[in-house]
């Protein structure tokens, strides 16, 4: 069962939903995307009314969805508590610190609510530490702090971009009643695409390493996959992965799960439930290496995800959410042609409407030798001022 919902949904996925008959629930969003792909003449979408979609969750099949404006709906209409607990739970990131703390009793976190946020003093807390919303999205409201300057300029941000956060994306997604303060931890951070499956194993289909631009960055402007990479990192991820369904007990459950990893430690970020890498992030499996994510998952198809990337053992792959520079005009024009051109082997560029996605698009590229290295440095240090293009351009 495929529940898609705004602001987006990939190609990638649109298409192999037609071309399988994949049951896809029917909401506003899934049958404008049906009217698009009938007046296009593309295959036609398997969709089914609220009754059946019920019905198939109710009784265990397995569900997707393309982003996490879904969840609300699975809350509101549907009774299958194995499934709607484990959302509740990974959604809830003070929730899962809890649940998880004896897998990292060294680390540091407090729930505050977002009015108490002003009177804490910064200077008390054992920084550095970062702040974030208890349910959030794509690195919205969190932020890095090192001192009283940066707990100041964090708050003034969250006064300044919140009400834009909530004109996109419903509260289940973008929840601002509580926050997180938690340890800063140092090290790598890593997004992985993953389900437990009917057992409770892990199943691992994307290794990506989050990259960044300096201490400061939050953005999801760059992640990277490659065969060193899935080969170093996958079966320590597998095994952190089974200790922690241990304590969950998650079945039949993908999860997009952003981790750091300092030495001996891997320390949760987040878990999103019911989705691989938001927006469509996920293709740069299916861009890279052929491989559907969602379609393993939701067919119950293990892959051999090392022997996958070892095809290509000199090829880098990345996915880059292409964030606005500070003050951008999103209803105006964007210079995707001229972004492109920039790279030589790109693998897709993914345009949004920006003024409601909240990003320009997703950027796909094949990278390799000095020439990718140089190719990812630069759009991982770009601000895009060079591609927004003024109103009438």
């Amino acid at each position: 069962m495929i529940l898609l919902d705004e602001p987006f949904a990939s190609t990638p996925l649109l298409e192999w939903a037609a071309e399988t008959s994949h049951p896809v629930l029917a909401n506003s969003f899934s049958l404008k995307l049906q009217a698009i792909r009938e007046e296009q003449g593309a295959p036609l979408l398997h969709v089914v009314e609220d009754e059946e979609a019920i019905a198939r969750i109710n009784g265990g099949e397995r569900v997707y969805t393309n982003g996490e404006n879904a969840l609300a709906w699975i809350l509101e209409h549907c009774n299958n508590p194995g499934l709607t607990d484990a959302i509740s739970l990974f959604k809830d990131k003070a929730a899962m610190r809890v649940k998880l703390q004896d897998l990292n009793p060294e680390l540091f976190y407090q729930v505050y609510k977002r009015d108490e946020l002003a009177a804490v003093d910064p200077l008390s807390l054992p920084l550095p530490v970062v702040l974030k919303p208890s349910v959030g999205f794509c690195s919205m409201g969190v932020y890095v702090i090192q001192g009283e300057a940066d707990w100041r300029e964090a708050l003034d941000s969250l006064a300044r971009e919140e009400d834009a956060w909530h004109e996109r994306y419903p509260e289940s997604v973008v929840g601002s009643e509580d926050y997180i303060v938690e340890s800063y931890i140092g090290g790598v951070e890593y997004a992985l695409d993953m389900y437990y499956d009917e057992a409770g194993s892990p199943h691992i289909l994307n290794v990506l390493r989050h990259d960044f631009a300096s201490a400061e960055d939050t953005s999801d402007r760059l992640y990277i996959t490659n065969a060193a990479i899935v080969q170093e990192m996958l079966p320590r991820f597998q095994s952190w992965l089974e200790a922690v369904n241990q304590v969950v007990g998650a079945r039949n459950f993908p999860i997009h799960v952003e981790v750091r990893v300092d030495g001996s430690t891997i320390a949760p970020i987040e878990f999103n439930p019911l989705r691989f890498a938001g927006l469509g992030g996920t293709d740069v499996a299916y861009y890279g290496v052929g491989l559907r994510t969602y379609a393993s998952y939701l067919e119950d198809q293990p892959v051999e995800v090392e022997a996958l990337y070892q095809k290509t053992p000199t090829h880098t792959y990345s996915m880059s959410l292409l964030n606005p520079s500070k003050g951008a005009d999103l209803s105006a024009p964007f210079d995707y042609e001229g972004l492109e051109s920039c790279f030589e082997h790109p693998l897709a560029l993914v345009p949004f409407e920006a003024d409601k996605v909240g990003f320009w698009g997703f950027l796909f590229l094949e990278t390799e030798g000095v020439r990718g290295q140089e190719e990812r440095d630069f759009i991982l240090h770009t601000d895009l001022t060079d591609f927004e293009l003024p109103q009438g351009a």
